[in-house]
């Protein structure tokens, strides 16, 4: 549509990549406005774990509202509040053993990294917080400062203070463990890194090129939390809520976070909804510290307990995500061997490497011309990103894969298989 160009700040980003303008959708599927269907490999950047428009989750939203439910209600008791906090503690947080409080920040989630960087400040004393190579953490100001992309942070003519930078696991190279390199950091007083309040750290890199850390390595981070008594928070904006094949994407690397991070999927229907998991002892806030207008969605709540019930208080979901992962590794591996690419993330979380960054671009754009949505990640955009919903059926998730051959072969030409499956290394703790 024109007035999409003409009415528009140039900020706009997705329109770009997907000149389309859609209608429509469900599960798996967007229309455009002449009825043309697309395959959704992007799921709103992760806040459609479910796919679009879940019968379930509709019909529980459509009922609230045909009954008059309370829409805005700031952070008042209400019936939808209490139903999702029930939920979320029966279905997530007690059968993990999990003790966390809940905080209800804005409906973002760089508005609910702004609240865990604060109170981490506030129940430290401290003001250094440390962050990580290719890190993203959304683009408000503290945020910002945690996010390592110089395309995001040149948005932001005020200067990005009190972080200090560190190398993921594997930043510098096999051959050099950085999370020993960050611990001899700390205990050197004149290393010029002051005594941190909390490390922030993404367990699979969303936008940075799907890097996911293993769980020997964010084992050692926790022990270098703990012993130079800073928090460790776990942004699972994007990772969470199923996303890397469990709820939260720590749940396989044997450690408890202080603070965890979700937004996105968590309303399960795309509405805008963070929370802050924090531990008892670190809930020092006074009434009305970090506060906002629209911290209490009902709408999203309604939907966010639904998806609870629906699909994390049913047994048989574990298994059918978990057949959905290890089928997404199993295409991603053919296609490496295929066309000497780069397996990268974890789950339904995946992505394809590539060395040439302008190959990438192509194979993305014939990917879009075939009706294929999907996006790109990397400090160069050079990881083909592949992010369904978790939901989709079998044969969309192949129908995708055969888009991506078909475009991976008419980019790069017919390759034979030399070599076995690039798959990323992962083992659980």
């Amino acid at each position: 549509m024109i007035a999409n160009r003409t009415m528009e700040s140039n900020v706009r980003s997705y329109n770009r990549a997907f000149g389309s303008t859609f209608d429509r959708a469900a599960g798996a599927e967007m229309f455009d406005e002449t009825g043309g269907r697309h395959l959704d490999f992007l799921a709103g950047c992760g806040s459609l774990n479910y796919g679009h428009n879940h019968p379930v989750l509709k019909a529980a939203l459509m009922d609230y509202v045909a009954r008059d439910g309370l829409c805005m209600s700031l952070d008042l008791n209400s019936t939808a509040r209490s139903a999702f906090l029930e939920r979320f503690e029966r279905i997530v947080l007690a059968p993990r053993g999990l003790d966390y409080l809940v905080q209800f920040p804005g409906p973002t989630g760089a508005n609910c990294v702004e609240a865990a960087i604060k109170l981490a400040r506030k129940a430290t004393g401290r003001s250094n917080v440390i962050g990580f190579t290719n890190g993203f953490h959304g683009c408000s100001l503290g945020a910002l400062s945690l996010t390592g992309s110089s395309h995001h942070r040149a948005g932001s003519a005020a200067l990005l203070q009190q972080v200090s930078r560190m190398p993921y696991e594997g930043y510098l190279g096999s051959g050099l463990d950085t999370a020993d390199y960050i611990d001899r950091l700390l205990d050197d007083p004149s290393s010029g890194i002051d005594a941190p309040a909390a490390f922030v750290v993404e367990l699979v890199q969303g936008e940075g090129g799907l890097q996911a850390a293993s769980a020997g390595w964010v084992g050692r981070l926790q022990e270098i939390a703990r012993k130079h008594g800073a928090l460790l928070i776990v942004d699972d904006i994007q990772a969470g809520c199923g996303r890397t094949g469990t709820f939260f994407s720590f749940e396989p690397l044997g450690i408890i976070p202080d603070m965890i991070c979700l937004a996105k999927a968590v309303s399960g229907y795309g509405l805008p909804m963070s929370l802050l998991l924090l531990k008892p002892e670190l809930d020092c806030w006074k009434p009305g510290e970090h506060n906002g207008t629209f911290r209490g969605n009902s709408h999203a709540f309604v939907t966010a307990a639904a998806a609870l019930e629906h699909f994390w208080g049913d047994p048989e979901f574990a298994q059918t995500l978990a057949d959905r992962c290890a089928a997404m590794q199993r295409h991603c591996g053919q296609l490496a061997d295929n066309f000497g690419l780069r397996v990268k993330g974890r789950g339904m979380m995946m992505g394809l490497e590539f060395t040439d960054y302008g190959m990438a671009a192509a194979v993305q754009a014939d990917c879009v011309r075939r009706g294929l949505i999907i996006e790109r990640c990397g400090p160069h955009d050079e990881v083909l990103k592949f992010l369904p919903p978790l939901t989709l059926a079998p044969e969309q998730l192949d129908e995708g894969f055969a888009i991506v051959r078909q475009a991976l072969t008419a980019v790069l030409g017919d390759r034979e298989c030399t070599a076995q499956p690039r798959v990323p290394e992962f083992q659980p703790a």
